[in-house]
């Protein structure tokens, strides 16, 4: 079971990651915006953070540069999750940081699989 923080703005959206990876036992933590997800990030330094990349107020990939800088969660792998998919977008957060950065939609057995592999290379 591994401790995995869902970020993103679209309630919905973090309700579907968190069904289906508590599915798999994993224990998840919701946060609504880049700055609550850094917060939490800092006080409970989960396994994993499943980072959306269109947030208001911070978008993921300043909240991934802020992790990435401090030195209580650089080692947290972080993977993105967005529906801006163009190859330019994706390479963008692979090269700030991020250890994946997977497409909406998605399927949830997908989401769990990848998950499963980020957490078994970590």
């Amino acid at each position: 079971m591994a401790r995995i923080l869902v970020v993103d703005d679209e309630p919905h959206i973090r309700k579907l990651v968190a069904f289906s990876l508590q599915r798999r036992d994993h224990e998840i933590f919701e946060a609504e915006d880049g700055p609550r997800g850094i917060a939490l990030a800092q006080k409970e330094h989960p396994d994993l953070i499943l980072m959306d990349v269109m947030m208001p107020m911070m978008t993921g990939l300043q909240a991934l540069e802020l992790l990435k800088a401090d030195p209580a969660t650089s080692d947290i792998p972080v993977a993105m999750l967005s529906a801006k998919s163009q190859e330019y977008e994706q390479t963008e957060g692979l090269s700030r940081g991020a250890v994946k950065y997977v497409c909406k939609p998605f399927k949830p057995s997908e989401l769990g699989d990848i998950v499963a592999e980020i957490l078994a290379n970590s």
